[in-house]
């Protein structure tokens, strides 16, 4: 017999035909919806400016010169000066304006320069080509996030002042370098962004942002190596900056709190300093056992206590090899990407006075992987400080805050 099924039949989807009839409302449904991360980053994007990337293009118009006749979109210029295309233009860090005149890198919420440094490493070289790769695969990435509803363009901006003059054959004279050129950034008062290079020039690097507050600096140390021994066949080297970094005045080993420790590479006579300096350490036994969250409220509560700013240290060798191989000493059973953005998103919240990313090794990276995750490391972290109130100034926290209140109520959210 033919004809048209009853109703129940009629309306069951067929790819799930047991499936239950849900019992909600289709009000409650809709309220369940507009509440996903997705659906409060479309709402918030509606309320985000485009005027600097409005800008972008008529500069490149100007700059590049109108395109053939035969184009459509007279948006497209003859010669790449903006964004477009990802893998056209001068590498600069998303494709960023370089600051020739590092002068000028004050007229930037954020600088980001490279230390191009590797002759610190105790096996594999590599790392000197980090911030090159960085900055290349970074191109990759549009300014904005549907995960975090967030333009880092229209939010803040952005200066690439390049790399710091290394020298290759010493390395005090390198951290000599990068010390003085960390502290100029901050002098300019600009938010330092320092892509590595081998993990040596943590200690510069701590020695710099010391030097520009008033109390003690707190450190975040994401690694699988402890990084605290006080000499490595006879050097400093980049297994032993935090010996060095908590010997400087106002960086007590109280505040140093390192994250993802573990395997068996290279702990051994750091621990023995960590134990006698009573640092805080953080396996990836700790960081399964407790979850990240738990892991980071700890790490957030060590490294605040008492202090007046906290930099943040990420040796991308913390996460697994299988998802980041290019790095110079990797350690299998390390932190999985959502984990490693999830744990700088959350070490962002309560703001820093700077970042380093470092050990990124080209060499051993396979189609780019390792740079790309390092790229959103970086980017994760800014955009977490923007959304916090840490950087830029076109919105407040409170004035965020009462933005997403508006569009809830637009979109029937009611939470009282």
């Amino acid at each position: 017999m033919t004809g048209r099924p009853n109703n129940d039949h009629h309306h069951r989807n067929p790819l799930r035909p047991n499936a239950p009839k849900s019992e909600r409302r289709p009000e409650d449904m809709a309220a369940e919806r507009a509440r996903l991360s997705g659906m409060r980053a479309r709402r918030r994007l509606k309320d985000v400016p485009e005027t600097r990337r409005r800008k972008l293009v008529e500069r490149s118009l100007d700059l590049g010169l109108s395109s053939a006749p035969s184009i459509n979109d007279r948006d497209i210029s003859l010669f790449s000066r903006s964004l477009d295309p990802m893998f056209a233009g001068i590498n600069t860090f998303l494709k960023s304006p370089y600051v020739e005149n590092v002068s000028d890198t004050g007229r930037f919420d954020v600088a980001v320069v490279g230390v191009p440094f590797d002759m610190g490493t105790t096996y594999r070289s590599g790392a000197r080509f980090g911030p090159e790769a960085v900055r290349r695969i970074s191109a990759l990435y549009d300014s904005y996030s549907p995960d975090l509803g967030m333009d880092l363009l229209e939010e803040i901006t952005i200066g690439d002042a390049g790399d710091i003059f290394v020298i290759p054959a010493n390395i005090e004279k390198t951290f000599d370098q990068v010390d003085l050129g960390i502290s100029h950034l901050l002098d300019t008062g600009t938010f330092p962004v320092i892509i590595g290079g081998d993990h040596s020039i943590g200690y510069p690097d701590a020695k710099a942002l010391a030097k520009h507050i008033d109390g003690r600096l707190g450190i975040i140390h994401f690694d699988r190596h402890i990084d605290t021994a006080v000499t490595t066949m006879d050097e400093r080297m980049h297994t032993t900056h935090w010996s060095h970094a908590t010997d400087l005045p106002n960086v007590p080993p109280a505040n140093l709190v390192q994250i993802g420790i573990g395997g068996w590479i290279g702990n051994h006579s750091g621990v023995q300093v960590a134990e006698e300096r009573d640092t805080t350490v953080i396996t990836m036994a700790d960081v399964e056992e407790l979850g990240i969250d738990h892991v980071l409220d700890i790490a957030l509560e060590i490294a605040w206590k008492d202090a007046d700013a906290v930099y943040l240290s990420f040796d991308i060798d913390v996460v697994d090899p299988g998802y980041a191989p290019g790095t110079g000493t990797p350690e299998p059973g390390g932190m999985s990407p959502r984990e490693a953005l999830k744990a700088v998103r959350k070490v962002a919240q309560e703001g820093l006075i700077g970042m380093d990313l470092v050990e990124i090794s080209p060499p051993y990276d396979v189609s780019d992987t390792t740079s790309q995750l390092g790229a959103r490391v970086i980017m994760d972290t800014l955009a977490t400080l923007v959304e916090n109130g840490h950087l830029g100034k076109r919105l407040s926290p409170d004035q965020r805050a009462d933005d997403e209140a508006r569009r809830d109520r637009e979109a029937g959210i009611d939470d009282s």
